[in-house]
């Protein structure tokens, strides 16, 4: 995967928050975490678990608050729009930071257009938030262990920028790669277009093989999979493309990630056996099948995995 070296980055799309404290009280009850045995090598050596979150967060704020909302003791709770040093698809090219920025412009230039034709309304954007160590969110405390995360209480999508690395080199059991970085960025704005839709509030059963739960996170990807299928036609502000190359094998390394978080593929490498009654995600088949779905169809109506029958 190649920027174009002349796009230019909106970093108005993006905040950067720096270095926090300890690992803080979490995201309280709000949200689902996912545990994956890491691959070798690094800081995270085989049989250690991490904790990656590609997730939707299942409730809603209510006048009541959502449990460890402000918690923590995040000393980055506040962070600057931008950052100085992205300015281009060159910068991209050569630094993960800019990538993420510029990954998340085209993201959004994509379901600017895809929105509004088809599901009538236009769409809103939503700030990624990169971090390290902990922040604050309004899903509660939101730390290094947690990995990224889309939380509905304030339409921002987290993203640790030390989790991103370790994806971007292949360090959590997937072949790694921007376009792997890409596809879970892809994957929380899909959660942040399901938000739009009304899906995340109606949601009730969170565990099972055909929970909505599941159902929620393989159409997320396959969200990400509708703008992959179109991602070398998104453009900046100036009309710029924003990917100039995009080859069989970064779509192969997005598939790899897909396979890398199914629930069958995790409780396997954790504990040995796979329980269907516990998936929060789906399979890896499934997280593939539905990738696969949105980059050949790219359509919100094939997408429907609440529709009867399709899981």
């Amino acid at each position: 995967m190649r920027f174009n070296p002349k796009a230019r980055i909106d970093t108005s799309q993006v905040e950067n928050r720096g270095g926090g404290g300890g690992l803080g009280g979490g995201l309280g009850g709000g949200g689902m975490r996912l545990p994956i045995p890491a691959g070798g090598g690094g800081k995270m050596g085989l049989g250690t678990i991490v904790v990656i979150v590609l997730f939707v967060i299942l409730t809603q704020c209510t006048s009541l608050g959502v449990p460890g909302t402000g918690g923590g003791t995040s000393n980055n709770a506040t962070g600057t729009t931008g950052d100085t040093a992205c300015k281009t698809g060159a910068d991209a090219n050569k630094s993960q930071d800019c990538a993420i920025d510029l990954i998340t412009n085209s993201v959004q230039n994509y379901w600017a257009q895809a929105f509004e034709e088809q599901a009538g309304q236009p769409y809103q954007d939503a700030k990624t938030v990169k971090y390290s160590g902990q922040t604050s969110s309004a899903c509660g405390t939101a730390s290094s262990a947690m990995g990224p995360f889309y939380c509905p209480n304030d339409a921002l999508v987290y993203l640790d920028t030390s989790f991103m690395s370790d994806m971007l080199q292949g360090q959590l059991g997937a072949k790694g790669g921007t376009f792997a970085l890409a596809y879970v960025i892809a994957h929380e704005y899909g959660h942040h277009v399901q938000d739009l839709l009304g899906i995340l509030g109606k949601i009730r059963t969170q565990q099972g093989a055909k929970s909505d739960s599941v159902k929620t996170e393989l159409m997320a990807d396959c969200f990400a999979g509708m703008w992959a299928k179109s991602a070398q036609e998104t453009t900046d502000a100036s009309g710029n493309r924003i990917i100039e190359d995009l080859t069989q094998d970064d779509i192969a390394r997005a598939i790899d990630a897909a396979q890398a978080v199914g629930d069958d593929r995790i409780q396997k490498e954790s504990s040995g056996r796979v329980n269907p009654e516990a998936w929060t995600h789906g399979s890896s088949e499934q997280r593939v099948h539905w990738f696969n779905v949105g980059l050949k169809e790219g359509s919100l109506k094939a997408c429907d995995t609440f529709a009867p029958g399709a899981l």
